[in-house]
């Protein structure tokens, strides 16, 4: 069953001693915070500091080794298959990136037909063809007026290539096509990053006006603005100190070790839509058992779920 779009959705995060360990030493260690639906919870730390981690740990895609968390009552880690369900990534360097060789409209496209496929009622997929393409253009547009983006501003509007979108055109080119699955929880990586002043407030108003809405929101950053909830990371040991402090991208490289080293793999936008597909709205006859059947999601099923899923988003 479709959810209904005017009900308040977001989900609930709450982390206690919270901790990832990879093996060059913890990527992060008691995290502990509470945040309600509908929250922007900034995540704030130096590059290398495990800010990644903390991101896709917390929406079912790293798996922890310490502590506690729970995303809208679903326990981590032993229901990271049913955190990914209701999650979704926006922009995530190395997992959830843009194809620059596709243009606007054929991202939307697709995105939209695989939540079709594997989002809402099996008696949607029986709708007259006009009908469903009504559904979805109105899904399409409602995700874009969220995210921002108008598409008549882009140069070759909806043919525009993502190669040729400005960062916070990119930006909200990814946050829109997360928004099509109608999450309960958005996340994003490095949203401040090589961004103008202008375009860094652009881009927290528009994550902050996804909050208000509804949708719990977690945004890495390297400085958390005014107003929102702030989760600091801290540095590395001293053995990866010259590595963390060369760039921006090296937490990416250090993040993606540290996911291989745990037995984990970080899922794609476009993979989430293929796990959905095991139980398309969690329907109230199928939620018992599907929540069984994630029990043991930390060892060979998450592990296969992840490596299954993984795919260009």
């Amino acid at each position: 069953m479709e959810a209904n779009p005017e009900e308040p959705h977001g989900a609930a995060v709450v982390a206690d001693g919270f901790g990832l360990k990879g093996p060059r030493g913890w990527a992060f260690r008691e995290v502990g915070f509470r945040a309600e639906p509908g929250a922007l919870v900034a995540i704030e730390g130096p590059s290398g500091s495990g800010r990644t981690c903390l991101l896709l740990a917390l929406t079912g895609r790293m798996k922890p080794q310490e502590g506690h968390a729970e995303v809208a009552g679903l326990p981590l880690p032993r229901k990271m298959a049913a955190v990914r369900r209701i999650s979704a990534l926006g922009p995530v360097p190395g997992v959830s990136d843009l194809d620059p060789s596709l243009t606007v409209a054929e991202h939307l496209r697709e995105r939209a037909l695989l939540q079709r496929r594997y989002d809402g009622a099996v008696r949607a997929l029986l709708r007259p063809p006009a009908e469903r393409a009504a559904a979805t253009r109105a899904r399409i547009d409602a995700a874009l007026e969220a995210a921002g983006l108008d598409l008549d501003t882009l140069p070759k509007a909806e043919r525009t290539s993502v190669r040729d979108l400005e960062r916070l055109e990119a930006l909200r080119l990814s946050v829109a096509l997360a928004l099509i699955g109608r999450p309960r929880l958005l996340a994003l990586d490095d949203a401040d990053l090589k961004l103008s002043d202008a375009d860094r407030a652009e881009a927290w108003k528009l994550l902050r006006s996804i909050a208000d809405a509804g949708t719990t929101v977690l945004a890495v950053c390297s400085e958390a603005p005014e107003g929102a909830l702030k989760i600091t990371t801290a540095p590395r040991p001293t053995e990866d100190a010259a590595e963390d402090a060369t760039d921006d991208t090296t937490e990416d490289t250090a993040d993606a070790e540290v996911a291989e080293a745990a037995d984990v793999t970080a899922v794609t936008t476009v993979a989430e839509e293929d796990t959905a597909a095991d139980t398309a709205e969690d329907t109230a006859g199928e939620d018992t058992a599907e929540e069984d059947a994630t029990d043991e999601d930390t060892t060979e099923e998450g592990e296969a779920d992840a490596i299954a899923e993984a795919g260009r988003a």
